[in-house]
């Protein structure tokens, strides 16, 4: 937001340098951006947040400063004459979609002259970077730069009627704008109308077939209140920004609508003549005095650490526009300004004394009560993904929540559900919400390969977004991980990650069949009940969707499953004094007996004296076992922590191992 220190000086006196007011606006919010010499004045840029649209017009900043700088605030009242017809008489307006526009008004005025601006006027608008176009469009310009209110100026006798109908556009309806493009509208979005055609985009840009020409004479001027969210998504659809647009999008004040309706209406008599009908049409709803809000004095010392006089504390509220309305010995009830919609709880009163009191008032040494913060399981679940993965060489990356639609073809693996999607893509062509991590990792392998990385072991922790049958998708904290080496190598980061997090329940591997993956080098993951996630190597034809040149494994992982499993709190274990005893085992069994399977059988016929199982490798011997047959080679680690084993008790649980696996796996063992 550009203001002109020429311009501002209507409204407030600044006794201070440019520097000083550079520096002290921003103390207060207002950051500076950069300052610019134009001719005689001043242009001063500062950053105006989204909560502060109050400050996107020469008022709003002129109030900041009579306020930091106890100086008066000046602006004008703008007052018009009544002798002209009835409005009534020369047009209507009707409101026929209050969820888009919530208040639209109207003003008439005949006979105006169309010509150039005078000189006062063209200075004000090109300091601040505004076009000079004619006396009455630049009037409406120097309106909204000056109060921001964005308004528009119909050449009456262009409307249809003539009356302004402000509906929700039709399906495939077309609107040219006055930057002489055609954009196609859809429902959803908001319309000023005519008896028979859209003439302006509500909140956004005026229309061609209406605009303002040196052959008009006759004025409707516009002054409305738009719904935010409908601008905001207007807007993006078309991407038709607009300085109308960027302030309806953070909201106007409501009290300000009439103000800036009769202030353009003022200035365009002085400069272009003409005569006003007597009245205004003012359709919607009406405006409502704001909630009062209560502050509580003693919590000033307590969240700024030092005691602020009460009388100091009214007359910073007054000044920036609140109302007092009642004024104890332990608080302060005021009801804040129209324009002022960030003002809604206490908290936010004590923002503002601060601000204006001044920061730098209050003392590096202040005591203020502080309470330890506490972690939580979440964020220490994450810490201790974060440990593993970088330890393991693994990168952390970041990415964009909203996808391509063919992604999430490529891999939905929690969901079946069609995912949900964005009316306005935030990136080109991604207007679909993520249902798994595994894609983007995957775009961001091919990206570094196109460059000649040889090395891409990626990871994310973020979350994905699963329909369900609610307003809302069900939003799953999910890890994944991308490795260029083998599936053994991502299983054990998995085995790593649930050791690091002491999870005690066994990890099941089960068969899966995403398409994505190798049907005969992937499997899904499962702890007690729940599926933990999945893990496998990318097929050849999935190398190919992705295009990627190299080999590729993937894990996806649900980490609320392991939050809700990990041991968070470290529990003392007193190490076994006694030694271990080792037995390798090798197996012949068939082809179709998975290892996930076989460890399920093992664990429980070892019993509690299974310190650790070891899967070593798959050996196929066609010729001496058979086809169809595989051998599958591990070794157990068996200690007591009460007494050292004995050969014959170790050899007796290798053999209950043999004769469960024989029992259920129809396993054979080698001699």
């Amino acid at each position: 937001m550009k203001v002109s220190w020429n311009w501002l000086h209507e409204y407030v006196p600044l006794a201070m340098t440019v520097a000083e007011l550079e520096h002290r606006l921003a103390m207060a919010g207002l950051n500076h951006e950069s300052t610019q010499r134009i001719g005689g004045d001043v242009a001063v840029d500062l950053e105006i947040t989204s909560n502060r649209p109050d400050c996107l017009g020469h008022v709003g900043v002129a109030r900041e400063i009579s306020v930091l700088w106890d100086r008066p605030l000046s602006v004008p009242e703008p007052v018009l004459p009544t002798t002209g017809p009835d409005i009534t008489r020369l047009t209507k307006v009707s409101i026929r979609c209050p969820e888009l526009c919530y208040r639209y008004t109207a003003r008439v005025i005949r006979g105006v002259k169309i010509g150039p601006s005078p000189a006062w006027l063209r200075d004000r608008l090109t300091s601040i970077g505004i076009a000079v176009i004619n006396n009455v469009v630049d009037v409406s310009n120097y309106v909204m730069m000056e109060c921001g209110q964005p308004l528009h100026v119909f050449d009456l006798a262009l409307l249809k009627g003539p009356e302004i109908i402000v509906r929700e556009a039709f399906e495939a309806e077309q609107f040219e704008a006055i930057d002489h493009r055609v954009y196609p509208l859809r429902p959803g979005m908001c319309v000023i109308a005519d008896a028979q055609r859209a003439v302006a985009l509500g909140g956004v840009m005026g229309g061609r077939d209406s605009e303002v020409s040196d052959g008009t004479t006759d004025l409707l001027i516009e002054s409305a209140e738009f719904a935010p969210l409908s601008i905001r998504t207007t807007a993006r659809t078309l991407g038709l920004h607009s300085p109308s647009s960027y302030r309806f999008e953070r909201g106007v004040d409501p009290v300000g609508v009439d103000w800036a309706s009769r202030r353009c209406c003022q200035l365009i008599l002085e400069l272009a003549g003409g005569t006003p009908a007597a009245g205004a049409w003012d359709v919607g709803r009406p405006v409502t005095e704001r909630s009062p809000i209560t502050l509580r004095l003693s919590q000033l010392p307590r969240i700024l650490g030092v005691d602020v006089p009460a009388a100091e504390v009214i007359k910073i509220l007054t000044a920036l526009g609140s109302r007092p309305v009642e004024n104890g010995p332990d608080r302060i009830v005021v009801v804040p300004p129209s324009w002022r919609r960030d003002l809604t709880r206490e908290i936010d009163l004590v923002e503002e004394v601060a601000r204006i009191r001044g920061y730098d008032k209050i003392p590096e040494a202040v005591s203020v009560p502080m309470a330890p913060s506490h972690q939580r399981d979440e964020d220490r679940v994450l810490k201790k993904v974060r440990q593993v993965l970088t330890a393991t060489g693994f990168d952390e990356a970041m990415t964009a929540s909203a996808v391509p639609p063919a992604w999430n073809q490529a891999c939905s693996p929690w969901t079946n559900a069609a995912p949900l999607t964005c009316d306005t893509p935030m990136l080109k062509d991604a207007d679909a919400l993520r249902v798994s991590l595994v894609p983007s990792l995957l775009e961001a392998r091919r990206l570094n390969e196109s460059v000649g990385n040889r090395t891409i072991e990626l990871f994310e922790a973020a979350h994905v977004y699963l329909p369900i049958d609610a307003p809302l998708p069900r939003e799953q904290w999910t890890l994944a991980a991308t490795t260029g080496d083998d599936f053994p190598l991502l299983m054990g980061v998995v085995e790593s990650l649930i050791e690091s997090l002491h999870i005690r329940e066994p990890l099941i591997m089960a068969a899966a069949s995403l398409p994505l993956l190798d049907g005969q080098r992937q499997c899904c993951l499962q702890l007690g009940d729940r599926t933990l996630g999945y893990v496998g190597e990318v097929s050849s034809e999935g190398l190919k969707q992705c295009g990627l040149r190299a080999a590729a494994t993937v894990m996806e992982l649900d980490l609320s499953v392991l939050a809700a499993h990990a041991t968070l709190i470290p529990w003392y274990q007193e190490l076994s004094p006694y030694p271990a005893i080792a037995r390798d085992i090798n197996l012949i069994v068939d082809e179709s007996v998975q290892w996930s399977g076989m460890q399920r059988t093992i664990r429980q016929a070892a019993g509690p004296l299974l310190e650790s199982l070891q899967f070593h490798e798959v050996y196929r011997d066609p010729k001496k076992d058979g086809p169809g047959r595989k051998r599958l080679l591990f070794s157990i680690n068996l200690r007591s922590a009460e007494r050292t084993l004995t050969n014959e008790q170790a050899d007796q649980i290798r053999q209950a191992i043999v004769d469960a696996c024989q029992a259920r796996h129809r396993a054979e063992l080698l001699a």
